[in-house]
Order: structure tokens, then C-alpha cells, then sequence
């Protein structure tokens, strides 16, 4: 049973996330053959104050654009 696990940044909508999480299935599907009913996703949105690249948040990152 093949399970994924995204964290990202909040922030996105409900429409983007399902597209995700479709997008995800189909590709682990046609790489590794696996049933539909067997894939996991777990998508995990943590605030943009807690996720940080180079030193910089996500928050501050949209603060400073």
C-alpha cells in the first residue's frame, strides 16, 4: 500500500489541494502499477510562520514580495 506525505505551506484552496492529491494518485498509479483503492495521501498544511527556506518563512517571504 503505497501512502505519500506532502507538507506544505497554508494557503491553498480546497480546489487546489484535491487536484493535488488526483495528481498524486494517478502519477503513483501509472509508475508503480499500484490499485487506486491501495494509495494514500496524506497532505499535511502547516502555517506559513512555521515553514522556512534559507533561513526565511514563507510569512516573511510574502511580507517582503
Amino acid at each position: 500500500m503505497p501512502m505519500i506525505e506532502v507538507t506544505l505551506g497554508e494557503g491553498r484552496s480546497p480546489e487546489q489541494l484535491r487536484a493535488l492529491i488526483t495528481s498524486l494518485t494517478t502519477a503513483t498509479m501509472e509508475a508503480i502499477g499500484a490499485p487506486k483503492q491501495s494509495i494514500r495521501v496524506i497532505l499535511r498544511e502547516v502555517p506559513r510562520t512555521h515553514f522556512a527556506a534559507g533561513n526565511q518563512t514563507l510569512a516573511e517571504r510574502d511580507s517582503s514580495s
